[in-house]
């Protein structure tokens, strides 16, 4: 496809993104495609679910993207006796003013992350999941907004399975991507040691504040979406549904749920911002193949025929991105 010049200058804060994954990458080494996503999440206000094994960096990463817009971060480890309250808070007796008052709870922060979310039963789950889709708790009767920027990062253990509550697919469905989050290569873990050596952690100084996330943000909402583009997307979420259609009757038997409108929503706000990271003003098909995975692996759900035959999300999606036509 052919980009048209457009009276849309470039993003005005591409600049201070830019300054944030510089920031980021002071301290964090590697990891580029997960800082991405993130910051997408981040831009877009969708929340992440990210899936690796421990030690990859995952809450280092996170705490650092807060330093760097200079925002609130908590991290919460789920835990089997977790409580609804330890996550969202709950109203405690004063005994000096003969009252009650409210406690707020770790949610109450610009930044959070969700340690091993699926070792939670599945009420803190529902507390959280909740939290992330209304942008507000209620504590005592009485709701309270969430301060913007909001965003939920949630990890998942794959090794690790004794003791856990999987999160129902409607619930994971809330979550805008699932990052699956790789090893170091060889150099990057050479490059890891050298920096740990000293024993102290390397400063990173805020490169962007809150105001100018939500910032970004309207800017992002701005970008242009051709029609070609928004075709596109409807045609690969859609073949996700009924694969025949697409030319691929093989996945039929496959897949046993595709994924749902939030999908379209969510391919189409992370292709935004894929783009803005680019400093463009315009979207562009491989901004939305670059995205797709991320945005549809943990939609697709696969049948007891495709586990048979060794055959994941992640290639039934690679495998509609090769058929569906871009513009």
């Amino acid at each position: 496809m052919t980009a048209v010049p457009l009276p849309v200058p470039a993003p005005s804060g591409v600049a201070a993104v830019q300054a944030i994954l510089a920031q980021v990458a002071r301290r964090v080494v590697g990891q580029e495609a997960m800082i991405e996503r993130l910051l997408i999440g981040l831009l877009t206000g969708g929340h992440v679910l990210l899936e690796g094994v421990p030690g990859l960096a995952k809450t280092l990463t996170v705490r650092t993207l807060a330093e760097t817009i200079h925002t609130t971060f908590r991290r919460i480890q789920f835990t089997p006796d977790l409580l609804p309250a330890d996550v969202v808070g709950t109203q405690i007796f004063d005994q000096a003013s003969g009252e009650f008052r409210t406690r707020r709870g770790p949610i109450f922060a610009n930044i959070v992350l969700a340690d091993e979310i699926n070792r939670a039963p599945a009420k803190v789950q529902a507390a959280l999941l909740e939290a992330m889709q209304e942008r507000q708790v209620t504590i005592g009767g009485t709701t309270y907004p969430l301060a913007e920027p909001f965003l939920v990062l949630a990890t998942q253990n794959p090794i690790e399975q004794e003791g856990t509550y999987p999160l129902p697919e409607a619930q994971v469905d809330r979550f805008m991507m699932k990052l699956h989050v790789e090893y170091p290569t060889r150099a990057e873990e050479k490059e890891i040691m050298r920096r740990m050596s000293g024993g102290e952690e390397i400063a990173v100084s805020a490169a962007a504040s809150p105001q100018t996330i939500l910032a970004a943000r309207r800017e992002i909402a701005a970008l242009h979406l051709d029609e070609r583009i928004m075709d596109y997307i409807v045609e690969l979420v859609h073949a996700t549904r009924v694969p025949a259609e697409a030319g691929l009757p093989a996945l039929a038997p496959l897949i046993e749920y595709g994924a749902s409108p939030r999908a379209t929503i969510a391919l189409a706000q992370a292709g935004r911002a894929h783009a803005y990271l680019r400093g463009r003003a315009f979207v562009l098909p491989d901004d939305i193949k670059a995205i797709a995975p991320d945005v549809l692996r943990h939609r697709v759900m696969t049948t007891f025929e495709a586990e048979a035959q060794n055959v994941t999300s992640d290639e039934i999606v690679r495998r509609i991105l090769a058929a569906v036509a871009a513009p």
